[in-house]
C-alpha cells in the first residue's frame, strides 16, 4: 500500500449572509447533498463519518470512508481532522477548514482548505499520476460544490474556476 495525498484551496466572495453559508457547512446532510463526491455523512456529535462515492482510477476502485473530528468556531471557522475510532484503521482521511468572514457591504468571504489522503494498492512510482487524478477530482468537486451552494442559496454565481469571483 502506498499513501497518496492532494490539497485543494479555494476562495470565493459569496453574495449571501455568513450565517446561511455556516448553516450549510455545518449540516452533514446538506454538505453531502451539495458535494458531488460525498455519498453521505453520518454525525455523532463532533465526530463525522464521511462516506465517499466510489472512485475508480488507474485500475483501482475504492469506496473511501473516514472519520473526522469536527471543531466549530461558531459562525466563523469549521476545522476537521482525521480521527479514526479507537482500534480501527481507515485507509483514507481528510483534514481542512472552512473559514467564513463578512465582506464590507454584505456577503461572505469563504475559504476552503482541504487535504485528502488515501492508501491504495498501487506502487509509489504511480504517485504523480494518482495525485494528479486526485487533484483534478478535487478541483471538479469543489467547482460543482460552489455551483450547488450558489443555487441552494439562490444567488448569482459561482465564479469561474481559479477566480475569487462572486457578484
Amino acid at each position: 500500500m502506498a499513501r497518496f495525498e492532494s490539497t485543494n484551496v479555494s476562495e470565493a466572495d459569496v453574495p449571501a449572509p455568513r450565517e446561511k453559508i455556516w448553516d450549510v457547512v455545518t449540516s452533514p446532510d446538506r454538505l453531502a447533498e451539495l458535494t458531488p463526491v460525498i455519498d453521505r455523512i453520518s454525525a455523532d456529535g463532533d465526530r463525522w463519518c464521511w462516506q465517499l462515492k466510489p472512485i475508480a482510477a488507474l485500475g483501482a476502485r475504492v469506496v473511501p470512508s473516514f472519520t473526522e473530528e469536527m471543531t466549530f468556531d461558531e459562525g466563523r471557522r469549521l476545522t476537521y481532522e482525521h480521527r479514526p475510532p479507537p482500534g480501527s484503521r481507515e485507509r483514507a482521511g481528510a483534514q481542512g477548514t472552512y473559514t467564513l468572514s463578512d465582506l464590507p457591504g454584505g456577503g461572505t468571504h469563504l475559504s476552503v482548505h482541504l487535504t485528502l489522503h488515501i492508501e491504495l494498492p498501487l506502487p509509489s512510482v504511480s504517485r504523480r499520476a494518482v495525485e494528479g487524478v486526485m487533484a483534478t477530482m478535487m478541483a471538479r468537486a469543489g467547482q460543482k460544490f460552489a455551483e450547488n451552494l450558489y443555487a441552494y442559496l439562490g444567488v448569482d454565481g459561482p465564479p469561474a474556476p481559479g477566480s475569487r469571483g462572486g457578484s
